[in-house]
């Protein structure tokens, strides 16, 4: 092999099963050499392929990163390289690495190690002097393997595993925060997160987002860890979806998928049901694609089936926009139906207060707080999808109808907006915006500022707004005087802990000092009009 890589200029390999013989014979170019294409989905994650890789350099190289890489995916039993003499063609030091079992406290993805590297170095050598046993050693890797998976699937729980992926080109501390929602996010949809990579760019690569290196990295950790998915902290489009999936045979969803995915966990209402299969659609218009996406459609078959000369993907669009149109037809009906209820709630002349706020801020546990409800309130965000209504007595004998309503997040997809229209026009009848802030989120003056944006394109900015920094028990009051100064000086702020009704008092408080400055300003608009017509007219 070294004297026909001297002769030819190029690398020269061959891959050797385990009884010695020479399986595949590969010819490359000076630098690097090409391996087949076996498809690595096809060897089981307890062994290896049974294949030892030899190949030479020519340029005095060690084993170089590529060869690592193919190590990891493709699962060779061993990888040397041959340093081929430069001046008379004979081989020099061979040099080898080897896969290694994960651990088992990698494989359960709890606890705080960081991923170990996933190959081990043998001692290089020339040839004459290599006599390592290594069909024993790899026996005995595999059963190692073999071990620790069993165990990894006893403590199984049958959720998807997925590492995050985040790509910046900006500030990396900002990245990181959205990175740890993101986290927030995943494990909302029963998503076990196995681990999280950032990789900070000149520029996004407009074809697989992440650099070359990086992605052959997340490669090797997708594999290693048993990864199923790969989840963007970011919106990818459909030829990048397709590039990646191509690229790691995962399935590649991005953070707007993915908070649709939660979306459509958590609906429990027609009408929420509706508007969620509504917003998934429209996210998968663009993204149906030739050969891909099939599974949705029946087949249209027969006479009149489908329009003269009109392809799959054609009739999949064309069934997509014609099930969007129906399901908009439903959700204005419903829409109908909902501002009918609110005319009536107005004509009783309540006034009505729409708690709004980041999700998971603790909306629907205060809801159920004041006026001693049950509505459905957990730990995860989305917990509340579908609008509640409550009446609620304040003090001095005022009595007012309050919202619980869906939570807002940062880059909420426009699909969402656009389907939960319906939904959010609740709150624009609202005499007053209880804005509802988990302050003992480290995030809290970004998710202050992200549901301010929301509310402004919305145009719901206009109507009143209180504070409350919900999870006050969790803060001291320096933190909490620090919080006020970071907000806007104009706005009421209270302190309260949902959970503990004895702090709720004077939110109710300042509710009803608002409802009834609002009152008393309505009812001073019709004297005041009446008196300018009358200096009018003499």
């Amino acid at each position: 092999m070294s004297e026909l890589s001297f002769e030819t200029g190029r690398q020269i390999g061959v891959l050797i099963n385990r009884k010695g013989q020479v399986e595949y014979v590969m010819v490359g170019n000076a630098k690097q050499i090409e391996m087949p294409d076996f498809g690595r989905s096809r060897v089981s994650k307890e062994r290896f392929r049974g294949l030892r890789c030899v190949h030479t350099h020519l340029q005095d190289e060690k084993l170089t990163q590529d060869d690592l890489t193919d190590l990891a995916l493709l699962r060779f039993d061993l990888m040397s390289i041959i340093q081929v003499e430069a001046r008379t063609g004979l081989p020099g030091m061979v040099y080898s690495a080897h896969l290694v079992p994960m651990s088992a406290k990698e494989m359960s993805a709890d606890g705080d190690e960081a991923v170990t590297e996933p190959y081990q170095f043998l001692e290089p050598n020339i040839p004459s002097q290599l006599d390592a046993n290594f069909l024993e050693l790899i026996t005995s890797l595999e059963a190692e393997m073999a071990r620790v998976s069993e165990s990894a699937r006893i403590r199984s729980t049958g959720r998807e595993r997925a590492i995050l992926v985040g790509v910046t080109t900006g500030d990396l501390d900002a990245a990181n925060e959205s990175m740890r929602e993101l986290e927030e996010l995943t494990l909302s949809a029963d998503v076990t997160v196995v681990d999280s990579v950032i990789q900070r760019r000149p520029q996004i690569d407009p074809r697989t987002v992440l650099g070359r290196g990086k992605l052959d990295d997340l490669l090797v950790r997708s594999m290693r860890l048993g990864a199923d998915l790969l989840i963007f902290d970011t919106e990818l489009s459909p030829a990048q979806v397709r590039s990646l999936s191509d690229a790691t045979e995962l399935k590649v969803i991005d953070r707007p998928q993915l908070i649709l995915d939660i979306f459509a966990q958590r609906a429990q209402s027609r009408e929420g049901k509706l508007q969620v299969e509504l917003a998934q659609l429209k996210y998968l218009l663009p993204r149906l694609v030739i050969g891909q996406n099939s599974a949705f459609s029946r087949l249209a078959g027969g006479i009149g089936g489908r329009g003269p000369g009109e392809t799959k993907l054609e009739t999949d669009r064309r069934r997509v926009r014609d099930r969007i149109a129906q399901l908009e037809r439903q959700v204005d009906a419903l829409g109908r139906q909902r501002h009918e209820r609110r005319k009536n709630r107005l004509q009783k002349h309540l006034p009505i207060i729409s708690l709004v706020g980041y999700t998971n801020a603790g909306k629907s546990t205060l809801l159920n707080s004041l006026t001693q409800s049950e509505v459905f309130a957990q730990k995860k965000m989305f917990a509340t999808l579908d609008p509640t209504s409550r009446r609620l007595r304040l003090p001095y004998e005022q009595e007012v109808i309050i919202n619980d309503t869906v939570g807002f997040i940062r880059d909420l997809p426009d699909a969402l907006v656009s389907a939960f229209r319906a939904t959010l026009e609740e709150i624009s009848d609202s005499s007053l915006l209880v804005h509802v802030v988990d302050a003992s989120n480290p995030r809290v003056v970004q998710q202050i500022e992200s549901v301010d944006q929301i509310l402004k394109e919305l145009d719901l900015n206009r109507v009143p707004q209180i504070i409350a920094f919900n999870k006050a028990d969790l803060m001291n009051e320096n933190e909490i005087a620090d919080l006020r100064r970071e907000v806007d000086a104009e706005i009421d702020c209270v302190a309260v802990s949902a959970i503990h009704k004895a702090t709720l008092r004077p939110l109710t408080e300042a509710i009803g000092r608002r409802i009834g400055r609002l009152l008393t300003e309505a009812a001073q608009v019709p004297t005041a009009v009446n008196q300018i017509y009358a200096e009018a007219n003499g």
